[in-house]
C-alpha cells in the first residue's frame, strides 16, 4: 500500500473518532451519599451488607471505610471515612469503556455497568480516581456499587444505607445534600455537609455525587 493511500486511512480514522465524542448524561435528578465521618464509629456493618448483597467472595469491596489516624500525643485524632462508587456527574469511567457497559441512568444519574457487554479490559479500573471499579477474577468482568439500583426502583434505599447503626450514611439528591435542602439522619443537627476531605481526589476531576460530614482534621484548608 502506498503512502498516499496509508495518508487517507489515517484521516478517515482521526474524522471517525472526533465523531466519537462522549457526551456526559445531564439527569434529571442526581442521587449521592453523605457520610458523617463524625459519628462514624468503623463498624463495617455497610461493607458486609454490601458484600452479601452482590454475593461478593474474598477480595473486591464494592464499599470501603477507610481509617485515618494521625497526629502526635496528645495531640492525636482518628476519623473514618466510607467509600463507594461516587456516581460521578463526569465520570471517569464510562468513557473509557471500549464496549459501552458502563451507563448512566437518565432519571437518577446512578452509573451502572452491563455485565454481558464488559469484557474485563479494566480501563475503568484504571481511569476511576476513586477505585470503585472492581475486577471480579472468576468472571473476568468489572463490576462495581450501583446504588443497589433495585431497592433504588423499588423506593427503598442501598443495602449499605440499611445496615448502618449509626446512620451515619445516607442518601439524596446531591445537590440538595450540600446545600442542607434534604434532611437525613446522617445530617441532623451538623454543619453544611463538603465535597472534598484530604487525601481523596479533588472533586473538580470528575464531580462525585458525595458529600460528608467532616472531622474537623479532614477538611480541606
Amino acid at each position: 500500500m502506498d503512502q498516499s493511500k496509508d495518508r487517507e486511512l489515517i484521516k478517515a480514522a482521526v474524522k471517525r473518532r472526533k465523531k466519537e465524542v462522549y457526551t456526559p448524561v445531564v439527569p434529571e435528578m442526581q442521587l449521592g451519599f453523605v457520610h458523617n465521618n463524625v459519628d462514624c464509629i468503623g463498624c463495617r456493618a455497610c461493607e458486609i451488607a454490601c458484600k452479601d448483597k452482590n454475593g461478593l467472595e474474598a477480595g473486591p469491596r464494592f464499599r470501603r471505610v477507610m481509617y485515618v489516624e494521625g497526629g502526635t500525643f496528645p495531640e492525636v485524632f482518628a476519623y473514618k471515612l466510607n467509600m463507594s462508587c461516587n456516581h460521578c456527574a463526569e465520570p471517569a469511567c464510562l468513557p473509557t469503556c471500549p464496549t459501552g457497559a458502563i451507563f448512566k441512568r437518565k432519571q437518577d444519574g446512578i452509573v451502572d455497568i452491563d455485565s454481558s457487554l464488559c469484557i474485563g479490559c479494566r480501563k475503568c479500573e484504571a481511569a476511576c480516581p476513586y477505585g470503585a471499579p472492581q475486577f471480579m477474577p472468576n468472571q473476568n468482568i468489572v463490576s462495581k456499587c450501583n446504588l443497589c439500583v433495585d431497592e433504588i426502583d423499588a423506593g427503598r434505599k442501598p443495602y449499605c444505607v440499611m445496615a448502618c447503626m449509626m446512620r451515619v450514611l445516607d442518601i439524596g439528591p446531591i445537590d440538595k445534600i450540600l446545600a442542607k435542602e434534604w434532611q437525613t439522619k446522617a445530617m441532623a443537627e451538623f454543619e453544611t455537609p463538603v465535597r472534598a476531605v484530604k487525601n481523596l481526589a479533588d472533586p473538580e476531576l470528575t464531580k462525585p455525587s458525595i458529600a460528608f460530614i467532616a472531622h474537623s482534621k479532614a477538611k480541606v484548608e
